[in-house]
């Protein structure tokens, strides 16, 4: 051959070709359920952020939501509970720190890391009890915050754990005001 001419395919140069790419796309197929199946389900997205209306809750009134499949307190606190809230040494506290999800790790639990700045009155946490996992009762026990009936963990009104064996604070989720009457959780 000289320099100038050039093999032609023939058929089996083609096969192999065909064959190479045919396999490629089976083994995508293939691999494919195991990859897809790694997303998150509908159900988890749908619930990653809801949007609470919050402008028929009146002062010392609490609703509840439904975010990832756990109840959400809502509560709008009278100027008593936000004061009394205040009031609490951090030293009486059982666990020192804020479980906000919107502050560092490490922030200490004071009425002002529970709540969102400038919407002090509003409590925004995930209402379950830290030591079995059971709904705490709202507006009742020795602090007037939340009561586990189940073994006897007290919150106060900032759902700080103040007595009982329920080892942390109630967590705060990430929230945020978008509007005076409505909050976005998640």
């Amino acid at each position: 051959m000289s320099v100038n001419e050039t093999a032609e395919p023939t058929r089996r140069d083609f096969l192999y070709i065909a064959t190479g790419a045919a396999g490629a796309v089976g083994a995508a197929a293939a691999v494919w359920p195991f990859i897809d199946q790694m997303n998150p389900d509908a159900g988890t997205l749908a619930l990653a952020a809801i949007e609470v209306n919050v402008s028929s809750v009146a002062a010392g009134q609490s609703i509840t939501a439904k975010w990832r499949g756990k109840p959400v307190f809502i509560r709008q606190r009278t100027p008593e509970e936000v004061e009394a809230a205040k009031q609490v040494p951090l030293a009486d506290l059982k666990d020192p720190v804020a479980r906000n999800e919107n502050l560092a790790s490490d922030a200490d639990a004071t009425d002002a890391n529970r709540t969102a700045k400038g919407k002090e009155q509003w409590l925004v946490m995930v209402g379950v009890c830290t030591h079995l996992g059971c709904i705490p009762l709202g507006q009742s026990g020795p602090f007037n915050g939340w009561f586990c009936p189940c073994h006897g963990s007290a919150y106060d009104t900032a759902g700080r754990i103040r007595q009982g064996p329920a080892p942390q604070n109630m967590a705060i989720p990430p929230f945020e005001f978008i509007s005076d009457t409505t909050v976005r959780i998640g």
